[in-house]
């Protein structure tokens, strides 16, 4: 894991018994691109659902379901949101009392006509299902023991990605706090950071929010005005949700060489960036020329500091973040600027702004 574990039972901190992210849960009116794009990013495609058309990823400690289903809740998510994520499994040590605990603290259950798994669940951001996950009695994984092995899986080297480090929700005006609260009143998470950004025509405000076990993290962002990158996944995704993942990884710039001729885009970052860049964050063992070259942003403090890239949007408005951090928890911060006129730029060129 990213962060350091720093409670593993039911407790008033972890009311749950949160203990990390089992599954991400991908669904859109068709699978091809999604398919294609997991194989991209060193996804291996392992299992299937015995009965229902969901399909397994797997790459180090990243858990990815492609929902086709043409029924249920998956299936009415991507007719409203398009490619989208639509559920997330919580990794929790006994699910019926983490939805018990849940419940009790204000969450609301779904209904088990509304579910494409039996696992108990709440819903949560915009009306996709956190669906609760419990180690089984045997030691099998939830995908040993409810999915069956393709009849010819399809097998690569990973490309380095190691766990989901975080993952951002956006959501309209008016509405951080309740989310916020959402996930500090029923799970137990904490602030851990607050940003209120402005770039040269746009800006958002930021709670950072981290789980109870230390595991990761959920920031959630809301737009200041009706023209900046969070309105405008707001529209296009039609309501709040998921806006990007966070891939870790021990080695950004390998990583990023095996991306090379995969198609994935990453977002342009000014020249002059790197002019000041590595006199401002002192300590940078990797390469300064190749982290210009793959235009990576770098950050820091005295006691450590991270790497970090983003990519275009690739599922919907939905985009990936890579990060690889080096005795550092902080969110990139002294990168605003720089990704801000980036993404500005990106929405320049597509007539958003």
């Amino acid at each position: 894991m990213t962060y350091v574990s720093n409670s593993a039972s039911n407790s008033a901190s972890n009311p749950v018994g949160l203990t990390g992210i089992e599954f991400t849960e991908f669904c859109g009116p068709s699978l091809e691109h999604l398919d294609s794009l997991f194989w991209s990013f060193g996804f291996s495609k392992l299992r299937r659902h015995p009965s229902k058309d969901i399909s397994y990823f797997r790459q180090n400690d990243i858990h990815f379901l492609l929902n086709g289903e043409r029924d249920g809740h998956s299936a009415q998510f991507a007719r409203k949101h398009g490619p989208a994520i639509s559920a997330m499994g919580w990794r929790v040590e006994n699910a019926q009392a983490a939805l018990t605990a849940a419940v009790a603290r204000g969450a609301v259950a779904v209904a088990d006509a509304m579910k494409d798994h039996a696992f108990p669940a709440v819903w949560g951001i915009g009306e996709s299902i956190i669906y609760f996950i419990e180690p089984a009695a045997n030691g099998q994984t939830i995908y040993e023991r409810d999915f069956v092995a393709l009849d010819s899986p399809l097998i690569q080297a990973d490309k380095g990605f190691l766990a989901v480090d975080h993952l951002t929700n956006n959501v309209p005006p008016g509405e951080q706090d309740k989310w916020a609260n959402f996930y500090k009143n029923i799970f137990g998470f904490t602030e851990v950071r607050y940003f209120d950004i402005q770039g040269a025509k746009t800006g958002l405000t930021s709670f950072a929010l981290r789980s109870p076990d230390g595991s990761f993290c959920i920031p959630i962002n809301q737009p200041k005005d009706d023209k900046d990158q969070i309105a405008e996944y707001l529209r296009e995704y039609k309501g709040p949700g998921v806006q990007h993942l966070a891939f870790s990884t021990d080695d950004i710039l390998s990583s990023l060489d095996q991306l090379e001729g995969s198609g994935i885009e990453t977002l342009e970052i000014d020249d002059d960036y790197y002019a000041e860049v590595f006199e401002r964050v002192q300590g940078v063992r990797e390469d300064h020329a190749r982290l210009q070259q793959h235009q990576v942003l770098i950050d820091g403090d005295e006691a450590g500091y991270l790497l970090q890239i983003f990519t275009k949007n690739i599922i919907g408005p939905i985009f990936i973040e890579i990060i690889q951090r080096a005795n550092n928890l902080g969110f990139g911060e002294g990168n605003f600027g720089a990704l801000f006129r980036s993404l500005e730029k990106d929405q320049e060129r597509r007539g958003v702004i």
